[in-house]
């Protein structure tokens, strides 16, 4: 919940834009879109990373600057496609993050409901110790009960992926 959405490796996001125009040549904001929408909407790479970048490919001259319908667009070039294919793993890895599991937002009224469990089981407690029912047998009670409770959460958490 707290963790930073993935983002991609110092470096790896040549091989992120070599991709992106590998099929077609594209502008910046067109390459930005690509990677978001490979990434599921998890990634979204800003212009200040995208455009130096299309910067070193040009002068690596792995990519190549086209011009389209008035507007300077980049295409990959033979070495860049070298360059691509050398490094697709990376590429492909980057982009399962993102298949493997959902963000945990695209769920967000299931961990709305877990949230409304887990106030009730702290008012629940609280209402309990107002009314003076906390006693050392009742707390040992509660205790193996939350134990239980945890060992099981931790399995469905730590077991496959559903």
């Amino acid at each position: 919940m707290g963790e930073p959405p993935p983002r991609a490796e110092r470096g790896g996001v040549r091989y992120l834009v070599l991709e992106a125009i590998a099929d077609q040549p594209r502008h910046g904001y067109e390459i930005i879109q690509h990677i978001e929408q490979r990434a599921g909407g998890s990634y979204r790479p800003s212009p200040g990373v995208i455009y130096p970048t299309l910067q070193m490919l040009e002068e690596l001259q792995h990519a190549r600057v086209v011009e389209q319908d008035g507007k300077k667009v980049y295409g990959i070039t033979e070495t860049g496609k070298a360059d691509l294919e050398t490094n697709r793993n990376s590429v492909d890895e980057f982009y399962a993050r993102f298949t493997e599991d959902q963000p945990w937002e695209s769920y967000a009224e299931d961990f709305a409901e877990l949230m409304k469990r887990v106030g009730r089981l702290m008012q629940t407690f609280r209402k309990g110790a107002h009314r003076g029912r906390m006693s050392p047998t009742t707390m040992r009670a509660i205790r193996v009960a939350l134990d239980e409770a945890l060992r099981k959460i931790e399995d469905v958490l730590n077991g496959p992926q559903r």
